[in-house]
This record gives C-alpha cells, structure tokens and sequence, in this order.
C-alpha cells in the first residue's frame, strides 16, 4: 500500500476518534470512579475485562476467571507465566520455557482453547503488549509471559470468550489481562530460594517494592518495584531412565543413542569407512565400497562404548543426551516497575507507568556436538574426506590427507563425526529487553466518562546461537586439512572459531497505540439506565526479525526472516440494557482498518438472565479474527524441522534398514501476501449458581468455528502422495536425500517439504468449562478455601479440505509450536486452611492422558509412534499416561513485619508419563509435565515490611 495513503488513514482515525470522544483498549483497572460533583449520584463501579462499560456486578454475559494477589500467594508460582499456564483452559499450542528448539525459545506463551498463542490476546491493565521480537514456529506473534512483573501484580482476569468486538485482533481464543496495583503505600522486600530432590534447577528471587503518598488525601501516589530471578539449568543427566538416554530398546523401541553410522551419526572419535565418489570433485557424494566395514577413525575414549555389528563394523557409540543434553535451560530476569499516579480534580485521575524487563536464557542444547552430517539446507550426509589435500586457493598439494587411513590407497573415507571441541549444537544466550511507556488519563466530562491513554512499547532480543558448523569453512577445511579430526586437541581457536562462528542477531518488536472511550447512561428502561460507551484507537506496529541463517550457511539450523510494519484504525462501541431487573442484554461492535491486510468488522451480544438471587443464565454470541502476523502476509520465510515416521510401504521397500528410520525433515512456510484474516463464529452458554453466601459453582459451555486458518503447508498432502507414487500436489515442492546404500533403486526419503501459508478450511472446537469455589469460616477464625478449575474439550477438529480430522486426545497438532497435543481434561483444585496467622494450601493438578497420533502430520488418526520393519506400535497402547501432582504450599506470620512462606512442588515426586515421540523433551513432554521431570522441589522465602 502507498505510504503516504497509509499516513491519511491514521489521520483520518485520530480525527474520528477524538470528533466521537471515544477511546480504543480501554485500561481495565481496579479503579472506582472518581469522586463525582456534589448533587450527581454515581455508583461504585469497576472494570471488568470485556467490557468498555463500567459494572457494578462482576458477573458478565461472558465467563471471566479471576485470579487474584491472595490466590497467586497460595499457591506458590513464582511467575506470571506459571500462573497464566496452569489455567485449565490453556492447551495445546502453549509454550513452556522447556522448549529450546522452538523458533520463540526463551520465551513463554498461553494459548486459551487450545488455538494457539497467536489466537489469545493478552494485555496489561487492559492495554495491548508489543509482542515478542521472534514468531512462534516463526508464524504467530505473542506477548512473552516472563516480560510482565509479578510482585505488582493485583489480579489477573481470564476472558474465556471471544472478544474481537472489544479488543480486535487476535482475541478469537480470549483475552488474558493482567492488571497491576493501582497504588501502593510502605516498602517490602521478600527473598525465595528453592531446588529439586533430584538436582538442577536451583532457584533464588528477591523482590523490594516501596510507595508513598495516597490518592485520596494527598491527590498522589508513587510506587517502584523491583524484582530479580534466576534459575539453574537441569540436565538429563542429573534424571534417570528413560530420561536420560535415547536408547530405548530394552523397552522394545529404537536405540538412537549417538555415534551409530547407520544412523549417519558420529561419535567425537569419529568412524570411516573406504568410499569412492559418485560425482567426481563433489565430496558430499561418498559411497561406501561394497563389502567394506567401518572401524573408528581413532580410538573409543572416555564416554564411549566400543560397538561391533555385524555387516557394518566397528564404532563408538555415545550417549550424546545423557553426557551434554538439557531439560530446562538457565533463566535469569530482572525487572522495575513504576508507577506515579496523580488526582487533578475531583473529576480527573490518571497515572503514568513506565516498565523495563530483561530476561536473559542461556542454553546448553539438548542433543550434543554438532554431527558432520546434516539434510539441510546442504546434505552432508554422505561426506567424504578426500586422500590428498589442496592448499587453500584450491589447488592440489600432493600431500596425503593425514585425516584419512585410506589416503595411501587413493580412497576416500566416508566419515561420521561429532565436533566435541565446540560448543554444543544448538546452544544460544538470548536476552529480551522490554520497554513500556504508558500514560492514563480517565474522569467525567459533564456526564460522560472518559478514558484516555496512550502506549509505547518497544522490545529488542540479542541473538548469539552456538556450534552450527559454517558449511564453506567445513567443505574448506576437509580439502585442506585445516581441521584435525585423527587430533581434535590440536586443533587452534582460530580454526575451532571460524568452523563453528556464533551467530548474532537484533530482532525487535514496536507498539505504539492511542485510544479513547468514553461512557454514558441512556433512557431508563425497566430494569435500569442502558448504557452507551463508544470508542476509537490508532496504533502502529512494526517487527524486524533478520535472517536467522544468513546465506543459509550454518549446517541443520533452520531459517526464518520477518519484515513487516502496518498501521491500525479502529472504532467500536458497547450498548448495554437492562430490560428487566432480571435480564440484561449486551451489544458490541468494532471496525478496524489494516494498512496491510483490509478492513473487519467483528460483532457480539451477550445475556444474562437472573430469575432468582442464587442462579443466573449467561450467553454470548460473537465474530472474531486474527489478522495476518509480519510472517505469513510480509517478507518472510520459516524453516524448521519435525520427526517423521515413513510409513510402512516405505519401509518395506527398504526391508526395514537404517534409511527408514524416524529421522527430523524439513519443512519450510512462505509468506502469502494474498493471505486472508482468520475469522471466527463462536457461542457461549452457561449458568452461576450461588445456593450460599460463600458457595458457587459456575458451568459453561463454548463453541468456536473458525475459518481461513493460516497455517503452514499441510505436508500431510504432499507427502501421502508421494508415497501413493502419485505427483506432488501445485504448490508444493520437495527435497530427497540420498539413495539409500542397501536399497539404491527403492524410493529416497524426502528431507524438505516446501509451499506458502495457507487459508486452511476451519477449525472447530467446543468444549465445558467448570468453576467451583467455597469459603467456609469455623471456630476459632478457621478458614477453608476450596477452589476447582476444569476444562473437558469435547471436540477439537481441523479440516485442511479433506474431510475432519479429530485432535482430541491426541499428540496433535503435532507439527505446531511444541508439539504437545490436545489433552481433553485439564484441572486444578486447590484447598487452603488458614487462621490469619497461618495458612496451608495443597493444590491437585491433572492432565488427561494423550494417544500418540499426529493427524496434522499424517492425514489420520493411526499410532505415529511405531518402531521394527512392521511398525509396531510404541509402546503397545501408543499412549501417554495421564499426569496429577500435587503441590504444598504455606506461610506463618512470625511478627507484625515478618513472614515465612515455603512449599513443596510435585509433594509426591510423581514422574512424567513416557512420550518418545514429543521433540520438545527427551521422551516426555515438557508441556504439561514438566513439573514430572523437575521432581519433588523445595522452596522456602521470607518477607519483610517495613
């Protein structure tokens, strides 16, 4: 689109939005109204997350979770993102710190209903957040749970329906809003320590928080908080079988333990084998001389297994998880938060906060030194080294290659090697800085009530990725002899630095919005004043992601590059009517206009019908859309990786040998400027019922449809027609690997698969969610607090155009942020014991079990988890077990400054269920188990007031 027309458009809405004296995302705060005139009656209200309209009953037409200060004290968690996780409602697509491989590692992510992170929109005091400055799967933007503050956090309210007509984009799934103190008056510092049973993961925190001045005596307040955390690394060394090794076949499953050549993997001692080329000059076509056997190219040391096998010979063997792999990267976050807030009138109050969070994660990798061999972007596979060198301007020297034995016979070695002098494949230092501005300006004006406020958000993440060998320098150093693999120790850190570079990179991440709402009674009708509230916004948003894997140079990490700035106009308004004291029905609306993508227009309406003080009815209908992230609509592209498992024609046309093994294929994701917004149709029903005071149960029932899914190419497509010996499909392409040594003439095994996001069919999900909370008081001042959680997904369906396929219950979508499936149940409930001086709280967590298909990945429903030429199932009911734990929590009041508080995760030490097929762990899933794979883990603080 024409700049310049952009720029009249965003002049165009600055000047409806302040003609119509409306506002956009209004700040959702805890805040009463300012005190009114004398003579005008105005009611305590309160905002409440999915409304523009100020209420005097917390209970919407919308189900609204609320998690407060007091319930995040209980229970234990240490950060908003283990909080916003542990929802019920947040599924599959989530993002756990866990997960290092993923294109967004070092950061944390929720996805309400399972639709991903991009579909759940989260904000701060009912603002919007600049996104993280890398895309999940390098698709889908999202705001980073580790960059919001906990310490000043005073509730946390969870929209668990559709909000697009409220807050636009990206609110298809709901809306998380995290709303900070308004105030606060003292000073308090506090300090927690912890650490597992088992090893690893050692955690300290201290926080200091400290205001003065009250808003209402002194018309100000000003408050700073400032926090620190940092959590040590757990290794799978420090974790047992089958944890902590690849080698599964005392199970009955694959041993993909390192350094097996079948496998084109090597140990650090490296094995060859006498090969010729099949294109001459080209030393990435080494073939093996028939009836050779492969020996080490240098002696089994320390951390190796000297293996023999029968028909390929001798090797050593490594077990590169259990020696270097990782299960939770170490995090170290500092934060300051303030805010000043300043009462000008009677009428007019408004506050400035300004935020700075820095959150640093540092990596080991999880699977070791970088292999020589590699499928992409350049297959290494079958590499050779060559028996006399060339000097560096590529001409031959004449010397023999002292890195290969069979240099005196004129043969070339066909070689298989791990780089043990680098740093380990795959590991990163990533710091995210995030920098926030924003200012509030709320009040009356005659009889309206106004909202003013403006954001500035700014992010930027320093890359430095480690041990991805620089395929030039590699091919360089094999035909020169720069490297030593028959000496690693003598190789220089010059040689060892420009063989495996550290790759830097600045991706960053911009939001600059203003809005302004204001609201006002209407005529009386006979359940009370309706009520009008009109809004309007503008807001910039920009991303500069660079190339990932500039030239496509460094061996087996995937690539993506994200360029994209639009601008964002947007009017919406709210109508609320009580019709009778016991019905009140809602409308809503909201036009946007993208500089990029197009304008849309997303309407609700909701009900809520009281018959009788101790039950309500509630209902909402909705439209809703996520316009198209920088990535699938600007300048981008993706690649990444995924397991696959070939299926059993395949196999057995390979009689079952090392080539058909499970084996990590590219795929790779284009940018689509034709690419249309997400649109979504969804419905909620529900009921409260409140027999008691301090008794209440909530149940309601969710329906979402949505339709034109972006999604990366459905490579289930492509793929099942190749291996039905049909053409590939228009759109798509695909790279192969190598014949296959044993079996030349059979089918070679695709290792990329590459088209342009998509409009996918629909997707359709519904599912009930249940709330129950009690508060019983005894004698002595005895409290007990019972609060239960739970979501039941009842359908969870994708239809890529081929007919439903159904991810209920399964490892699918498995080809989506982390892999880790759709779980039908979620739960927690917790219950907590307390007399004011003292509290106890033990909390239940439960995930239901998973079967171990993938049907995004294989166009069906079968076990995806198989092993042998027959592919038997793995293990033989190809199911994760279901996951409850249990966590201990409690504090004292020692004095009237001092407190102790200190629990017990995972109190039973409950392990995590077996999964070999989920790539974000090693044989489990870090998603939802991550707590099982932790163990039992202590923690003990104190807190100060002053």
């Amino acid at each position: 689109m024409n700049p310049l027309l952009a720029r009249n458009k965003l002049s165009i809405f600055i000047g409806l939005a302040l003609a119509f004296s409306t506002s956009a995302a209004f700040a959702q705060t805890t805040t009463t109204s300012p005190t009114p005139p004398k003579k005008v009656e105005r009611l305590k209200t309160i905002m409440v997350t999915g409304s523009l309209i100020p209420q005097i009953d917390v209970e919407t037409p919308a189900p609204v979770q609320v998690i407060t200060a007091e319930q995040i004290k209980r229970s234990g968690f240490t950060s908003v993102s283990a909080v916003i996780r542990a929802i019920s409602a947040n599924n599959s697509g989530t993002i756990p710190n866990a997960f290092t491989l993923g294109f967004a590692a070092g950061a944390s992510g929720v996805a309400l209903r399972g639709l991903n992170v991009g579909s759940t929109l989260v904000l701060i005091d009912g603002q919007r957040t600049a996104p993280y400055a890398l895309d999940d799967d390098g698709q889908r933007s999202f705001t980073d749970l580790n960059s919001i503050p906990l310490n000043a956090v005073s509730r946390i309210e969870v929209l668990k329906a559709s909000a697009s007509s409220i807050y636009g984009s990206a609110a298809i799934g709901g809306v998380v809003n995290v709303i900070m103190r308004r105030t606060y008056h003292g000073a308090e510092a506090s300090g927690e320590m912890g650490t597992s049973q088992h090893g690893g993961g050692t955690m300290t925190t201290a926080s200091f928080m400290a205001g003065t001045g009250s808003l209402e005596r002194n018309g100000h307040n000003e408050y700073i908080d400032v926090e620190y955390s940092k959590t040590d690394p757990v290794y799978n060394s420090q974790r047992g079988f089958p944890f902590n090794t690849a080698n599964l076949s005392s199970l009955g499953g694959n041993n993909f333990i390192g350094g097996q050549p079948f496998y084109n993997s090597g140990s650090i001692y490296g094995s060859v084998a006498p090969a010729t080329l099949s294109t001459a000059g080209n030393l990435l076509s080494g073939v093996q001389v028939p009836g050779s056997l492969v020996q080490p190219l240098r002696p089994c040391g320390p951390g190796s297994t000297p293996t023999t096998t029968a028909g390929v010979g001798s090797y050593c063997t490594q077990n590169f998880q259990g020696q270097y792999g990782e299960i939770a990267p170490q995090q170290q976050r500092y934060a300051i938060d303030g805010r000043v807030s300043f009462k000008i009138n009677s009428d007019t109050t408004g506050y400035v906060n300004a935020s700075y969070v820095q959150v640093q994660t540092l990596s080991a990798g999880t699977t070791g030194p970088a292999q020589i061999q590699n499928a992409t972007p350049v297959n290494t596979n079958a590499v050779a080294l060559p028996p006399t060198l060339l000097n560096v301007y590529g001409q031959p020297t004449g010397q023999l290659n002292p890195n290969d034995p069979y240099a005196a016979q004129g043969q070339y070695a066909l070689i298989n090697y791990a780089f043990g002098g680098l740093p380990n494949y795959g590991s990163f230092n990533y710091t995210n800085h995030n920098m926030r501005l924003v200012a509030d300006l709320h009040g009356y004006y005659d009889s309206w009530r106004y909202n003013a406020a403006a954001v500035i958000n700014h992010t930027y993440l320093t890359e430095n990725s480690y041990g991805y060998l620089n395929i030039p320098t590699l091919l360089s150093d094999i035909q020169t002899g720069a490297y030593s693999f028959v000496n690693p120790a003598s190789n220089s850190p010059a040689v060892l630095a420009a063989l495996a570079p550290a790759i830097s990179n600045t991706a960053t991440t911009d939001l600059q919005e203003f809005s302004l709402t204001a609201s006002h009674h209407l005529w009386r009708l006979p359940g009370g004043r309706s009520e009008l509230a009109l809004g309007g916004s503008v807001r910039h948003e920009s991303q500069y992601e660079p190339e990932l894997n500039p030239g496509n140079n460094a061996l087996g990490l995937g690539n993506t590059q994200i360029i994209g700035s639009h601008d964002v106009g947007s009017l919406y308004g709210e109508f609320q009517a009580p019709l009778l004291k016991s019905l009140e029905a809602d409308i809503s609306g909201r036009f946007s206009d993208y500089s990029d993508f197009g304008t849309n227009f997303s309407p609700s309406a909701g009900f809520k019908w009281q018959p009788f003080k101790e039950i309500a009815f509630r209902g909402t209908f909705s439209k809703g859309f996520r316009a198209p992230s920088f990535a699938e609509n600007g300048s981008s592209q993706t690649t990444g990786f995924i397991p696959e498992t070939l299926p059993p024609s395949f196999v057995a046309a390979h009689n079952g040998d090392a080539y058909t093994q499970p084996y990590f294929m590219a795929v790779q994701s284009t940018a689509n400027p034709n690419i249309k917004p997400e649109t979504s149709t969804s419905y909620t029903l529900g009921t409260v019922v409140q027999p008691l005071p301090n008794l209440s149960a909530a149940i309601d029932y969710y329906d979402i449809k949505v339709n034109n899914i972006i999604t990366s190419p459905n490579i289930a497509v492509p793929l099942n027609a190749y291996f039905a010996g049909q053409p590939i499909p228009p759109g798509y392409t695909m790279q192969f690997d190598n014949p296959d040594p044993n079996a030349p003439g059979a089918p070679l095994r695709p290792i990329l698969v590459s088209g342009p996001y998509i409009n996918a069919n629909s997707l359709l999900t519904k599912g009930v969610d249940v709330d129950l909370r009690g508060r019983f008081h005894f004698a002595d001042n005895l409290e007990w607090i019972s609060e239960f959680t739970a979501t039941d997904i009842l359908t969870w369906k994708k239809n890529f155009g081929q007919g439903n396929l159904q991810f209920v219950g399964t490892q699918g979508p498995y080809i989506l942020s982390s892999g880790a499936g759709t779980p039908k149940w979620r739960a927690s409930w917790s219950n907590t014991l307390t007399d004011g001086k003292w509290s106890a709280t033990a909390s239940v967590y439960y995930v239901s079990h998973l079967y171990m298909s993938a049907p995004d990945a294989t166009g069906n429903n079968s076990c995806y988890s198989v092993v042998g030429a027959n592919s038997v199932n793995f293990p033989a009911n190809c199911t994760v077990p279901s996951f409850t734990y249990v966590d201990l929590n409690g504090s004292y009041h020692l004095t009237h400054n001092i407190d102790l508080f200190g629990g017990i995760e995972n109190l039973f030490d409950r392990s995590p269920g077996f999964d070999p097929i989920d790539y974000a762990g090693l044989n489990y899933n870090p998603t939802y188990q991550q707590p099982g794979i932790i163990g039992r883990y202590f923690q003990m603080g104190v807190r100060v007031r002053m």
